[in-house]
């Protein structure tokens, strides 16, 4: 049970859920958008937030697109990741989503709700940083469209009243090759120590990480690392490892050396699959 009550508002249009949430901002009544819902609860449970009004936004269908367009792949926030793995569309996406969480979970926890979470893996935003993609929002602006690296950037940028509609991707990227890995402490239990996915553009390598620092991140300083010819492998991977841009976690799951040591090692599979092994 939520510990506290609240109003509940399924708008049809992205004007209407945007027109809600300055009413009711207005009142006082600290409004939130949803589309999964599956943190919302955990997190009221803990008393670890607190709200007077929920918006939902699956009822608004330019948050439940899950279709191709031309040469642009639309994904919604809305859309469950369950849904995301049946289309199939974003094959690193794919392979993603279904290592977030059980099947069951991963039929509620949608797209936005995973990009948008609280915690700090975040791991469905990997596969859209290495991919370029466009991210549309909507908020007392209208509707805006703008790189995702500009929508993410550690963290969620959004102006108040603002929420994230949908994703777009270039056709190019859904058939570039791929590999993503997850290491746990426990192989198939807990949280992730690190999750890598790469995909492979005009001949180069370009990966993200989740796990690592408190945000997901894409760095190219190491990829140019990764990416450098006539380097033998781990050499390729180690200079990577010394270019981590951003703070290594250091928790129960391990510490900040355990996850560089693991690290190394996940990299060098990962080019070795990518066939950029280099010189021996």
């Amino acid at each position: 049970m939520i510990p506290f009550d609240f109003e509940y508002y399924k708008p049809s249009s992205i004007s209407e859920a945007v027109e809600l949430h300055r009413q009711l901002d207005e009142a006082g009544k600290k409004p939130v958008y949803y589309s999964g819902g599956t943190e919302i609860i955990t997190l009221s449970r803990l008393n670890l937030f607190y709200t007077e009004a929920v918006i939902d936004i699956k009822g608004i269908p330019e948050c439940c697109l899950c279709e191709k367009e031309g040469t642009r792949l639309h994904l919604g926030a809305g859309l469950p990741l369950a849904e995301i793995e049946r289309a199939d569309y974003f094959p690193l996406l794919t392979v993603t989503s279904k290592d977030i969480a059980d099947n069951t979970a991963r039929m509620k926890i949608t797209l936005g709700g995973n990009v948008c979470s609280e915690l700090i893996y975040r791991e469905a935003i990997l596969p859209f940083l290495l991919s370029d993609s466009q991210v549309v929002t909507a908020g007392a602006s209208g509707e805006v469209s703008r790189p995702v690296n500009e929508f993410f950037n550690k963290e969620i940028v959004l102006e108040k009243g603002e929420f994230l509609v949908r994703f777009i991707t270039e056709e190019r990227f859904l058939r570039a090759p791929y590999f993503h890995t997850k290491r746990r402490k426990q192989w198939n239990t807990g949280y992730p120590l690190i999750t890598v996915a790469a995909l492979q553009e005009e001949g180069k390598t370009r990966t993200a990480y989740s796990g690592l620092s408190p945000f997901p991140f894409r760095s190219r300083i190491m990829e140019e690392s990764l990416n450098r010819d006539n380097t033998p492998l781990r050499r390729k991977a180690e200079q990577a490892v010394n270019n981590i841009p951003h703070e290594i976690i250091s928790d129960s799951e391990g510490s900040a050396e355990y996850r560089k040591f693991v690290l190394k090692n996940v990299l060098m599979d990962v080019m070795t699959r990518m066939g950029r092994r280099g010189p021996e």
